[in-house]
């Protein structure tokens, strides 16, 4: 492990272990059975292990730093009313974002109000509106498959919503929200039933990383609460960077998402988004459970791909700067 890599490490216990007091097992009985969707790699599909060490429990009054908001825990909970923790960092949203009465799936709730989510949800701050609304489109038709989430949501949510959606966050600046990390050998980490992401070993320890990338947030708690300052740590293969940065060039990925693979036109953005969200969707592309007409290049495209030019390419978009 590079000493970077230690302090980070050491960083990531300490911040883990001030919020001892708060930490327990949340309710595993409320957990929805979970399978990993085919064509995907277990280690790109969290699913909570049976031994829960700890879990962040969020409860009474709670504030992000840097915020004067405020709310009660129970007011926050769910997908109808996402927090808004700073305010004046974006356009006034609408309501299918915000949530509030009569919504029952507020975009806000996983994509949070800055549109840069978790690494089990997509990063669409500034991602073209029409990108968006075709991906919803591509929901609702079954050609893209997700009949946890977004397939049922994209059923219930009106046309003039999505495009509502679409360009807000499409109006936003992404910053960097992921930090990645190349070594040999990661913290050990364990599934967490709150969010399903992966938390550091109260324990210690580091173990092989193998054939994968390892995802944890930065502070369970402040990622809990839907923080959008408190980002990501991404552990990858060593040489993995250098590997996808070549492996971009000869796909020759820049033609469709731009020299800096910040997107170009209707052409999303690929730079800063997550690893463990890319390595997914490539899978999603290579298995054919990511479909419709946008997605005819990159079925293509992924179809050539082994499983370690998949994390290779995750690893080196992650890496850039997404703006």
């Amino acid at each position: 492990m590079s000493r970077r890599t230690a302090r980070i490490f050491t960083s990531l216990t300490a911040a883990l272990c001030a919020l001892a007091p708060v930490l327990m097992v949340r309710d595993a009985g409320a957990q929805a059975v979970l399978a990993v969707p085919a064509g995907l790699p277990d280690w790109t599909f969290n699913i909570p292990g049976k031994d829960q060490p700890t879990a962040v429990k969020i409860e009474g009054i709670i504030k992000a730093p840097g915020s004067a908001k405020q709310y009660e825990a129970t007011k926050i909970a769910g997908n109808a009313n996402p927090p808004d923790w700073f305010p004046d960092e974006h356009p006034a949203a609408p309501k299918v974002v915000t949530g509030g009465q009569g919504v029952r799936f507020a975009c806000g709730s996983c994509h949070l109000m800055s549109g840069q989510g978790h690494s089990e949800s997509a990063d669409i701050a500034g991602m073209p509106a029409a990108y968006i609304v075709q991906q919803m489109a591509d929901y609702k038709s079954g050609a893209r498959k997700d009949n946890e989430r977004m397939g049922p949501i994209s059923k219930i949510v009106s046309d003039d919503d999505v495009r509502a959606a679409a360009e807000y966050f499409s109006s936003l600046k992404p910053s960097v929200f992921v930090n990645v990390i190349q070594t040999a050998t990661p913290p050990r980490t364990f599934i967490a039933t709150a969010g399903r992401h992966r938390q550091l070993l109260p324990g210690g320890g580091t173990e092989p990383i193998g054939q994968r990338i390892l995802e944890v947030p930065d502070d369970p708690f402040r990622t809990e609460i839907r923080d959008p300052h408190s980002g990501f740590t991404a552990w990858v293969p060593l040489g993995s960077v250098a590997k996808g940065e070549q492996l971009a060039a000869d796909g020759k990925c820049t033609t469709c998402h731009g020299a800096t693979l910040k997107g170009k036109g209707e052409v999303p953005r690929l730079a800063g988004l997550q690893p463990l969200y890319v390595a997914r969707q490539l899978f999603d592309f290579r298995f054919g459970s990511r479909g419709g007409e946008s997605a005819a290049a990159m079925k293509s495209a992924a179809a050539k791909l082994s499983d370690d030019d998949i994390i290779a390419l995750s690893a080196y978009l992650g890496s850039l700067p997404p703006a």
